[in-house]
């Protein structure tokens, strides 16, 4: 019987793209020296995509592609899914979520405690030798803090949770309030700033949140307020947010996720009031071994029922 044929835009986990080879014909596009020519030559052959949320799949890959069925997607977001083109086309799309709920939420928490507390900028003044010279200046407590949470989704829902931990009173803010949950909704996004000690950022990516963290919503944060993004770096106005940390408008921030991955600017790289990480929220192996297996489920039940098994909104 005939492998369906499937394309795989960029590298995977290894394990992966092992699993992959089994039950199909997987071609790397990213291996191609010329991936148009490729498609325009070979787009016909394939029934199914294999992406991830940093890569996502543009409208004119999935029109070289006449005969596509189906894209699994190895990640949570997908606002580089061309979801219109697919949708035209009847193309289920798969992805991973909730299985790095909580590890996403870990990160986030790891981001508040040690922009409040120092830690990383510490552990650099002990191996200095700076405290031969003196004690480490003091920094903010995290417990019994007000965190604000932008976006109380399946991410945001977990944050506030690990909150609870630390006695924290939560407050958030969507466009509408959330049924069935105890937190405080906060109508306005400003008003949300004004009262939190830390804003975590957990809405998920596309235009209609681009910069939806901008000056006026730094400035409303304060001074003594902390930012922590583990979305997408899209949904912070990135230069905006520079300038209130070089400016003290805020007091610090905690990142996960910047505008233009993987390159980060000098100027936030020299903020010593932020703690950068390399985009790796989810990046355990426990996680990714259940989004690896998920993004395979979503294949296999299309290829057997004709849907996929966590699709899309």
């Amino acid at each position: 019987m005939t492998r369906p044929r499937i394309l795989q835009l960029g590298k995977l986990l290894p394990a992966l793209e092992q699993a992959l080879a089994i039950d199909y014909d997987v071609h790397l596009l990213a291996g191609e020296a010329d991936p148009k020519a490729f498609l325009a030559r070979e787009g016909a052959g394939f029934v199914g995509v294999v992406t991830n949320a940093a890569l996502g799949i543009d409208g004119a890959t999935i029109a070289a592609l006449p005969k596509l069925k189906v894209i699994s997607s190895f990640g949570v977001g997908f606002d580089k899914v061309d979801l219109p083109a697919a949708r035209a086309r009847g193309i289920p799309v798969g992805y991973t979520p909730d299985v790095l709920n909580d590890c996403v939420a870990d990160t986030a928490f790891g981001l508040v405690i040690d922009a409040a507390r120092r830690f990383t900028d510490s552990d650099r003044y002990l191996r200095r030798g700076d405290w031969l010279k003196g004690p480490y200046p003091l920094a903010t407590r995290v417990s019994g803090k007000k965190l604000g949470i932008v976006g109380l989704g399946r991410i945001g829902r977990v944050i506030a949770r690990r909150a609870s931990g630390f006695d924290m009173e939560v407050r958030y803010h969507n466009r509408r309030p959330v049924d069935g949950v105890d937190f405080g909704y906060e109508a306005t996004l400003a008003g949300l700033a004004r009262w939190a000690d830390f804003l975590v950022v957990a809405a998920a990516g596309g235009a209609e949140s681009r910069h939806l963290i901008s000056r006026e919503i730094l400035a409303a944060l304060g001074s003594k307020g902390f930012l922590i993004n583990i979305a997408r770096g899209t949904v912070v106005d990135q230069e905006a947010l520079i300038e209130a940390l070089e400016n003290k408008t805020i007091a610090g921030a905690g990142l996960d996720v910047y505008e233009d991955e993987p390159r980060v600017p000098a100027r936030l790289i020299a903020c010593e009031n932020a703690v950068l990480l390399p985009h790796l929220a989810s990046g355990t192996h426990e996680t990714r071994k259940a989004m690896g297996d998920l993004v395979l489920e979503n294949l296999r039940s299309f290829f057997a029922t004709g849907q996929v098994k966590v699709a899309v909104p």
